[in-house]
């Protein structure tokens, strides 16, 4: 850090106008946050390492050190960043939970690392294990498909993260000096002059990188590099919104494409901006930043509405069950508004970065520090389970870097002002104008509003202490108006310094007290923090009619372990009140949400009953710990939102098995039904990336069933997907003697895609039927839905 800052001494222009309290100077005491720290620490990092090992991914440099043409390259062209993300993780671990058998554990690893790296620099295991026969993505020569598949910059990002960490933790280079060789071989190889290649990042992070190289070196070609990579983007042969290239980064003003690669480009866009004084720059993801804001941002903070891309949609496309919400995305969406506060100082960003912090982020790791969300959507119909890894194992290693820099988010000092940005129990020591101040900060948040908070400096000192009030205290969702309170509550605040109430007024969302400290001095804030319901903007279709709930920072949702009855089918109150219950023995401690609703059902008669529920809801970031089953954020209001359960079905109530088995395959009779061909809304199942083959679906009765109509909704993700309508199809009937036979069908079997297809059939009496479906040539196919009456 020291080197860091000396840097920043060196260069007009270099560093944010308001500087971050690195996390080394804040040691946290908080439950909340200690718990979260402590399960990566002794889980997440361990596992992680560990996948490394089991996967390969160490065994990837030892071959690259040692290049054979019999070699055959597996796995991903990014897997060497599983090694440094977690590299990146353990360091920051280490700086506050000092660790020898784990520093020598990582000196290990990059003795392996080292040894695979090429002369002048250049280290991609993905090509240099077999030079020639690389990996499928890495072209047949250095950066040729960098724009693409190969990754080659990506993983000199992720490398030049990692490094930068260990040298800081460590005082170490070893590190330092592999990414220092390989950004010094980018750096010969890509730029403007004669013999250089113009290319820019596939997926973005590099940029974000170099600027950090930058400042722990203070060599500015390294900032040049990043900013080339900008600059270049959208004038070379890569020009699609996919990646951000659709057009110069300047001229953007909406998030596009893949939204991982979005929020690292946009970090790096502020990043360079902030170190060259480009305005052009700071202007543009201003635009983007308002846009994500009002129109592409999930309650839960959230970003990336669509698996087609795991990118951002259309604007105020915002699905529930289908909503993807990558982890990655959400550290991402961290990393943008944290620099965007470091720009413009303003409490907006952190807003949206608590946000999301506390509920999208958070809950892409379970509290165990084991499990692992890839997605996170808002609504489940227990399709979704949190795994213990990934092939594509880019969140689980994210979340190992991400978790333990959470302290550095804390405070920031410009100045004469200290912000305190985040409320957790911890112990700091900064610097203001020169001299050291500590604080020490106590709380219970996010469950209650209360924060006590010690100011110490070396001596009587005059500075701003400026508190976050948050968002929601002030009657604010997010910024801009794509979601609203709806209760019409107003919550207020208060501020005590050594016992004596001051007067309340804010500025930028700041609460400013200006003074000369001493030793000792006390100031306690309190927030009212109540249960809160919230609408979406009105074109937020997914949303129409429904409420979320929330209390301080947290998004609730309703979860099938704590009702008895399903609870996709509530309708809230249209004037709920709210109970919060403690529950100190439930997922490591939360308040639970409790308040009377109707459940609305079909029976068998088809009559629609209704029946008074006590609704219980938990924090979203807690879902998925006790098994699979419903989970829904967005709770109908309005009669027209409501989904009454449906009576049970031949189909709902028989055993499925398939010539392709897969977790997907309970979406065929889940009682869900696509709105036209284009919803991606609802669970389907697909046969991916089987082609032109014939497979199979049976549904095997309770008893015997006398059946004579059945109807498919099929699934097609045309043109830019995998998935097309079937060549053809069948039904099958097992007879008595066990043979299957096929129905003597009276009307065609349909194949348009997104509706029912029906076909009608003379009846028969079975316990099996069979859905044979011929693939076509070059694609796969999928199902929606498959009835039978």
């Amino acid at each position: 850090m020291t080197l860091a800052a000396n840097a920043q001494k060196k260069h007009d222009n270099a560093g944010y106008p308001f500087a971050p309290v690195p996390f080394t100077a804040v040691k946290v005491t908080d439950s909340f946050w200690g718990q979260r720290l402590k399960a990566s620490r002794e889980v997440t990092i361990p596992l992680a390492f560990s996948k490394c090992e089991e996967t390969g991914r160490y065994l990837n440099f030892v071959r690259a050190a040692h290049p054979s043409d019999t070699i055959k390259v597996g796995g991903f062209s990014f897997d060497d960043t599983d090694v440094y993300k977690t590299i990146e993780g353990a360091s920051y671990s280490m700086q506050m939970y000092p660790n020898k058998k784990l520093a020598k554990y990582i000196d290990s690893i990059l003795v392996i690392v080292a040894a695979a790296q090429e002369p002048d620099g250049y280290l991609y295991t993905a090509r240099t294990q077999n030079p020639k026969h690389p990996h499928e993505w890495a072209g047949s020569r250095r950066w040729e498909k960098v724009e693409d598949l190969s990754h080659e910059f990506y993983n000199l990002g992720h490398m030049i993260e990692g490094a930068v960490a260990h040298y800081q933790a460590t005082g170490q280079r070893n590190f330092l000096d592999i990414a220092i060789k390989y950004a010094d071989c980018v750096c010969r190889a890509i730029g403007d002059k004669p013999g250089q290649l113009v290319v820019v990042p596939g997926h973005q992070i590099a940029e974000m990188a170099l600027a950090k190289l930058y400042l722990v070196t203070g060599d500015k070609k390294y900032l040049n590099e990043a900013k080339f990579f900008l600059d270049k983007r959208g004038y070379t042969e890569r020009k699609d919104a996919y990646s951000q290239a659709h057009e110069p980064v300047i001229k953007q003003d909406e998030a596009v494409g893949h939204a991982v690669r979005a929020a690292y480009m946009y970090s790096g866009m502020a990043d360079v901006a902030a170190l060259t004084g480009d305005t052009a720059y700071i202007h543009a993801i201003d635009r983007i930043w308002n846009n994500i804001v009002s129109k592409k941002l999930y309650l839960t903070g959230g970003i990336g509405a669509t698996s087609n891309g795991e990118a951002f949609g259309e604007n105020y496309e915002l699905p529930n069950m289908s909503a993807y919400c990558e982890t990655c995305a959400a550290i991402g969406n961290v990393y943008l508004n944290y620099r965007l506060f470091l720009l413009h100082g303003e409490s907006k960003y952190y807003d949206v970065l608590e946000r999301t912090l506390y509920n999208g982020l958070i809950s892409g790791v379970s509290l165990d520090g084991g499990g692992f969300f890839y997605p996170n959507p808002l609504e489940s119909i227990g399709q979704h389970q949190r795994q213990p890894w990934f092939g594509c194992a880019c969140c689980p290693s994210n979340i190992c870097r991400f978790i333990p820099s959470v302290p550095g988010y804390v405070y920031a000092v410009h100045n004469s002002d200290v912000y305190v940005n985040l409320f957790m129990g911890n112990d700091a020591h900064l610097k203001v104008n020169g001299k050291a101040v500590t604080l020490k900060q106590e709380t219970n948040y996010p469950w209650t509003g209360d924060i006590k908070l010690e100011v110490s400096p070396s001596g009587k000192q005059k500075f701003n202490l400026k508190i976050r009030v948050p968002g929601w205290v002030q009657g604010s969702v997010v910024p801009g108006n794509l979601y609203s309170y709806s209760d019409k509550k107003e919550l207020g605040y208060s501020i005590k310094v050594n016992g004596q109430q001051i007067e309340r007024s804010t500025e930028k969302g700041y609460f400013t007290i200006n003074r000369i400290w001493k030793k000792g001095d006390r100031v306690e804030v309190h927030f009212d923090m109540e249960a809160r319901t919230v609408k979406a903007h009105s074109l937020v279709e997914a949303d129409r009619g429904k409420v979320a709930i929330e209390r301080g920072p947290l998004v609730y949702c309703a979860e099938w372990p704590d009702n008895d009855f399903s609870v996709l089918s509530v309708l809230v109150n249209k004037k709920p009140q709210f109970n919060v219950i403690s529950k100190p023995d439930l997922l490591y401690g939360i308040n639970m949400i409790q308040t009377d609703a109707q459940t609305l059902s079909y029976d068998e008669s088809g009559h629609l009953v209704t029946k008074d529920v006590k609704l219980n809801m938990i924090p979203y970031y807690a879902w998925a710990h006790r098994g699979s089953g419903e989970m829904a954020v967005w709770l109908p209001i309005d009669l027209n939102a409501t989904r009454a359960s449906l009576p049970p079905t031949i189909a709902s109530e028989s055993k499925i098995t398939a010539s392709h088995n897969v977790k997907s395959i309970t979406a065929i009779n889940d009682q869900l039904f696509p709105k036209d061909e284009n919803d991606r809304s609802v669970p389907y199942y697909h046969w991916w990336p089987k082609e032109g083959t014939t497979e199979w679906i049976a549904y095997k009765f309770q008893d015997a069933k006398t059946i004579s109509r059945s109807t498919v909704y099929w699934y097609d993700d045309g043109p830019w997907g995998g998935c097309r309508v079937p060549k053809s199809w069948k039904l099958y009937y097992k007879t008595t003697s066990g043979e299957w036979k096929t129905v003597d069908n009276t009307t065609v079997y349909g194949t348009e895609k997104g509706v029912g297809n029906e076909v009608s059939f003379k009846p028969v009496t079975t316990t099996e039927i069979k859905l044979e479906v011929k693939l076509p040539e070059k694609n796969a196919s999928g199902i929606f839905e498959w009835e039978v009456e």
